[in-house]
Order: structure tokens, then C-alpha cells, then sequence
């Protein structure tokens, strides 16, 4: 057990520094690595396989509300960028730029995608002719390139993976439609799945997407009390629509422009998971994302008998779950320790005691709780245990961004409860970007949205006292 006592202390407590804990947990747990180029990284198959899980239900998500799934070129001509005037001045400090091939200089340049607006516009405008042809559902997959100062494993790297919905309509109902169809696709998913429960509301128009008429946003917190923009839906009216003259012809034979939608899930939704649902021990996965939702450590594996019934525990779990055996030659204590880390939903721990009493021990990672179990009733124990698992989680979360959500109503109020209570602050607001640009220089919160349940905590802006227009959760953010 010594090695197992070594290996847990090795994270640095959460509680003593969140982000050199939350650093040396995607290493530790062996999700990333870094690469040889600043403000990249390696995604290892653990930590791939978590995104796997993620794309497959988002994907299925997608493909049953309609959408197709296409592939765009990772290059965008500067020309096609600067078509859409708030777009390009949006994305402009962030985009990489390729010059040369080989030794020839390029006429234009290109740059690498920061996002692929431009590339669906100019294809809708070519295969787009008449409402027949409407709506147009796609998504991609793919990764994009954002040159970032400051870089942190997938909260924010210069390259990371996403999806990227782009989508075209007939009438501006319809594309407002699709906005918030997604986003609350997007918050069922973090719920249900990710055990991680959000907020939905709008930008402001401070932080709404470059060239977007509206975004919305779903914003979760972490367990040290900071914000995470989770997943955003983007309405862009007419606005692409004319800059890149994408119109059809409607019913009358008059030419229309179409509304246009794009929405986004990226790699950060991992981060998500380690800082909402991780411990001291290391990460904590819920059962519906994990790429082994139950390990099995065989004890006193050398006597007769053990891996025999650990190989066979392991074929009757296989119909019902994700399950590994772990027969390696090393201690148990270090393989508990080790699952731990990876944060396993489930152990299962079967020895030579255990096999004569027909038992064997499972461990939850949510509580670290050790129950006994018949292995007559092993399959509906899991199950029932890996259900508890999750649900646990999202009300743990649940709790801690209630517990962690406070109303200020003047602006001293505010301020103190920005720097002495990490979270979610709700205050009203008066719609002047003055007061949001102040709120931030002075406190260094942000404006996360404007929910949509909203409520009337005073009748005067936080900031400046005049009459307020809505109530906003503001907070620090990743």
C-alpha cells in the first residue's frame, strides 16, 4: 500500500492550488501530453477516448434532429475571411497564417481555420437555389487553430477538436428556432451525460459571437467557483447571407435571403468534467462518458482459482457494460490507486475469500464507498450501481453551483462578493456597456449571459443605479 499512499499523493490538493492540481491530474491520469509546439498538446488515448464518448452521443444527438455530417478545407483564403467585415475584425489576433508552400511564396494568403463560417458561405451560395433546397443541416468535426497567449490542457489550446454546426433556412423563425433547439440539445447533453448542470441564457452584445445578430450560451461552474462557457448557439440572421449573397427563391419566384445558424462543442467540455467532478484522489468520470466504466482487480491473483473467476466476471459484465480485467503483475493497492486516478466509476475487487463466500467488493469512485455483493446479482448491481453514480454527480454539481450562485444588488455588494465568494454573482443591469466594461475592469468578472428564467432582484442597475433591463450571472471565467 505504500506505492498506493505515493502515487495519490502525488496531486497537488485542490484546495491548496486548483491549477497545478487540475495540471498535474491531465497528466497524471495520462489524458495529455505536451507537444513541441507552444500552446498544443497531445491528446493520449485515454483522454481520447473520453472524447470518442462525447462524439458519439453529441453525434447521434445531431444526426437525429436531421443533421449531415460534411468536411471543409482547413484553409481559408484572406479574401473569403474578409467578406464579412465583424467576423474577420473578431477572429483577426487569433488566426495563424500560411504564407509558402514549399519554397513559392503565395499569391494570397491562407489562413488555417479558426472556425469555418466563411467555407460554409461560400458553398451555400453555390449549391443554395431554391426554398426546395432549404434547410441545409450540417455539422463538421474537425479542429481549429486559435493562437492563444496563455494555454491550459483543453480549456485553452492554440490547436483544439470541436464540432461546428452551420446551418441555412428559409425564414428568420426558423433559424431562431435551430438556435435555441441546439442549445438546449447542448444543456440536455451536459446534464444527462456529463453529470454537469448549466445555466441558458444570451450573450451580451459584448460577448456575443463576431458577426452573430444573437448568441447563446450555456455557462457551468467549476468546483473552484469559476465559470465555463460550455457550448454556444449562434443566430446570424441575414447577416452572412448578404455579405456572401447566399439567396433563394421562394414560393412566388422572389429571390430571398436565407437566415443562417452556427453552434460549437469543443474539447474544453473534458476540462469541464475533471474540474466539476474531480477530487484529491485524481479524476472522476460519469458512467456515460468513461471508456471503462468498471476495472476488475483480481487479489491474490497467483492462487489458484482467482483470475479464472475474474476472467469469468468479466465476460458476464461485457453485455451490460464497459468493463476491463486488470491482470497486470503489480499490487492491488497500486491498481486501486491507479483507478483512482483515471477516475473508473467502478471497482470491482474479487479474491480467494471472496470467491469460497460467492462475493466480491465493489468500490464506487464518487464516494470511494466499498459495498459487498453476491455475484449471484453482480449484473444488476452494476447496473443499478452505475446509474447511482451518475445521478450522484450531477447532484453534487448541482448543489455546489447553488451553493455557490449569490445576488448582489449595489455595486459594493457586488464587489466584495466577487473577490470573497467565488461563483456565480446574479445582479440586475441596465443594458449600457459602460457599466459591463466597468464590472469587469474593476472586479474582473464577466458578463456570463442573460438567463432565460430570469428574476428582479432589485429595480436598478448593480453598477450605475439607473433602471435596470435584466438580471445577469456575472462571474470569473476560464
Amino acid at each position: 500500500m505504500g506505492k498506493n499512499k505515493k502515487m495519490v499523493e502525488a496531486i497537488t490538493s485542490m484546495d491548496v492550488d486548483f491549477a497545478k492540481w487540475y495540471t498535474d491530474i491531465v497528466k497524471k491520469a495520462e489524458l495529455v501530453d505536451y507537444a513541441s509546439v507552444k500552446g498544443c498538446m497531445i491528446i493520449r488515448p485515454y483522454g481520447y477516448a473520453i472524447w470518442e464518448n462525447i462524439q458519439k452521443d453529441l453525434d447521434a444527438r445531431f444526426k437525429a434532429t436531421g443533421h449531415e455530417n460534411v468536411y471543409m478545407p482547413m484553409f481559408i483564403p484572406e479574401s473569403l475571411l474578409k467578406k464579412e467585415k465583424d467576423h474577420v475584425e473578431g477572429f483577426a489576433p487569433e488566426v495563424a497564417w500560411v504564407t509558402h508552400f514549399g519554397e513559392e511564396e503565395l499569391t494570397e494568403r491562407l489562413c488555417v481555420r479558426p472556425t469555418s463560417e466563411t467555407l460554409f458561405c461560400e458553398h451555400y451560395a453555390k449549391i443554395v437555389q431554391s426554398y426546395n433546397d432549404l434547410p441545409k443541416l450540417y455539422n463538421q468535426w474537425c479542429s481549429v487553430v486559435r493562437c492563444e497567449k496563455t494555454t491550459r490542457p483543453f480549456l485553452r489550446t492554440t490547436e483544439f477538436l470541436w464540432q461546428e454546426g452551420h446551418t441555412v433556412h428559409a425564414t428568420a423563425e426558423e433559424s431562431q428556432n435551430e438556435t435555441i433547439n441546439i442549445l438546449n440539445l447542448y444543456a440536455d447533453f451536459c446534464e444527462k451525460v456529463l453529470a454537469i448542470p448549466v445555466i441558458k441564457g444570451q450573450k451580451t452584445e459584448k460577448e456575443k459571437f463576431a458577426g452573430a445578430k444573437a448568441t447563446y450560451t450555456i455557462e457551468s461552474l467549476m468546483h473552484d467557483g469559476k465559470a465555463l462557457q460550455s457550448g454556444t448557439s449562434h443566430n446570424f440572421g441575414d447577416n452572412f447571407a448578404k455579405a456572401f449573397n447566399i439567396q433563394y427563391s421562394d414560393k412566388n419566384g422572389k429571390l430571398q435571403y436565407v437566415n443562417e445558424t452556427s453552434w460549437g462543442m469543443t474539447t474544453r467540455l473534458i476540462g469541464a468534467v475533471i474540474m466539476v467532478h474531480g477530487d484529491d484522489n485524481g479524476l472522476v468520470l460519469p458512467p456515460k462518458i468513461a471508456p471503462v466504466q468498471v476495472v476488475i482487480v483480481p487479489v491474490a491473483q497467483h492462487k489458484e482459482g482467482v483470475l479464472e473467476k475474474a476472467e469469468e466476471l468479466k465476460n458476464r459484465l461485457s453485455n451490460i457494460c464497459k468493463v476491463k480485467l486488470d491482470a497486470r503483475d503489480k499490487m492491488p493497492g497500486w491498481k486501486f490507486a491507479e483507478y483512482e486516478m483515471k477516475g473508473v466509476p467502478v471497482r470491482l475487487e474479487v479474491g480467494p475469500k471472496d470467491i469460497e463466500k460467492n462475493q466480491c467488493v465493489l468500490a464506487r469512485r464518487d464516494t470511494l464507498e466499498k459495498i459487498v455483493v453476491s455475484l449471484d446479482e453482480i449484473e444488476d448491481k452494476i447496473t443499478l450501481l452505475l446509474d447511482e453514480v451518475q445521478s450522484n454527480l450531477l447532484e453534487k454539481a448541482r448543489k455546489n453551483t447553488v451553493e455557490k450562485t449569490y445576488e448582489a444588488k449595489d455595486f459594493d455588494e457586488f464587489c466584495k462578493t466577487v473577490e470573497t465568494k467565488p461563483g456565480f454573482v446574479k445582479a440586475m443591469w441596465c443594458g449600457d456597456r459602460e457599466c459591463e466594461d466597468k464590472i469587469k475592469e474593476v472586479t474582473g468578472a464577466t458578463s456570463r449571459c442573460i438567463p432565460f428564467e430570469q428574476e428582479e432582484i432589485s429595480d436598478t442597475c448593480v453598477c450605475c443605479g439607473k433602471k435596470a433591463k435584466h438580471m445577469v450571472y456575472f462571474g470569473r471565467a476560464y
